[in-house]
């Protein structure tokens, strides 16, 4: 199974954090499925960063890439094509980030791990 984290699924991954689900947490762990970070949420990641609403042990940038690494997660990139489903998607969630994630997991046939319920309003498989 192909997965794409959502940004807070990523950091609970990352952090082990008890709000990690453990439906998640297995799928995570799974040596088979495929692990997706959108270049999206190392966007996300590095604004909070900047506008100090997040606190990481490193920049954004060094964090992400390491961590990625470390954990054999790989980057997914922001195509022209899934950009192109922002204009059949309802305004369930007005989150950017989110949208684009959805756009993602829409033209990539990509499960989304998240714990938000409103991604699961689109017509994607979500996964929590």
């Amino acid at each position: 199974m192909d997965v794409l984290l959502d940004t807070c699924t990523f950091l609970w991954v990352i952090f082990d954090a008890p709000e990690l689900s453990d439906t998640a947490r297995r799928l995570f762990q799974k040596p088979e499925n495929k692990v997706f970070l959108s270049a999206a949420s190392s966007w996300e990641l590095t604004i909070k960063q900047s506008l100090g609403r997040l606190s990481l042990p490193e920049s954004a940038g060094a964090f992400v890439t390491s961590q990625r690494e470390k954990h054999n997660i790989e980057t997914l990139a922001i195509t022209e094509a899934a950009t192109f489903h922002l204009a059949t998607l309802p305004l369930y969630h007005k989150d950017p980030f989110d949208r684009i994630i959805v756009c993602q997991a829409i033209e990539h046939s990509l499960v989304i791990l998240t714990p938000d319920h409103l991604i699961s309003h689109y017509p994607v498989r979500v996964l929590w």
